[in-house]
């Protein structure tokens, strides 16, 4: 057995349920990557073991401009993708990106609240503090690609919205 195998699995399920909830859910994913609704719903389902075919990752992540399961694969292989710096000229707000990551930082210590109150972990537990995870994971990229983009910027002013 290959070490981690079942870790990098479950992670490779969590970031296929995440594009298909982004795309709308398993109906409109099945329609964007012309697979049935019940191969898509078999993605989607953390029990089983089937994984996406390369053309559904493809369509379903230029569907939805997110491309979190492609990482997901290069980082099981020990690979990364290169960071693009959000360009100047993109309208980013950075309270906005500040606000939604303290969100789901929130939502994340709710659900480990509600799971942990009594002393017991259940799979469907663990599920929900995985999508928070996933939630406070997305929020927390974008929150650095608008820093990033703002130091890229040279600054900016919160107050008046200009360079700072």
């Amino acid at each position: 057995m290959v070490p981690n195998a079942n870790a990098r699995h479950f992670l490779l399920k969590a970031k296929q349920r995440d594009l298909i909830a982004a795309a709308g859910g398993i109906e409109r994913a099945a329609s964007v990557c012309s697979y049935g609704k019940s191969t898509v719903g078999r993605w989607a389902n953390s029990d089983s073991p089937e994984l996406m075919p390369l053309d559904a990752i493809f369509a379903l992540e230029e569907e939805t401009g997110r491309f979190d399961l492609s990482e997901a694969i290069a980082s099981a292989r020990g690979r990364r993708f290169a960071e693009t710096e959000v360009a100047a000229s993109d309208n980013v707000s950075v309270m906005a990106s500040h606000a939604e990551a303290v969100v789901q930082m929130g939502e994340l210590m709710t659900a480990g609240a509600l799971a942990f109150a009594d002393g017991k972990l259940t799979p469907a537990e663990a599920s929900q503090i995985d999508k928070a995870l996933a939630g406070v994971e997305r929020s927390l990229a974008e929150y650095r690609k608008v820093v990033a983009s703002v130091r890229g910027q040279g600054g900016l002013s919160l107050v008046g919205g200009g360079v700072a």
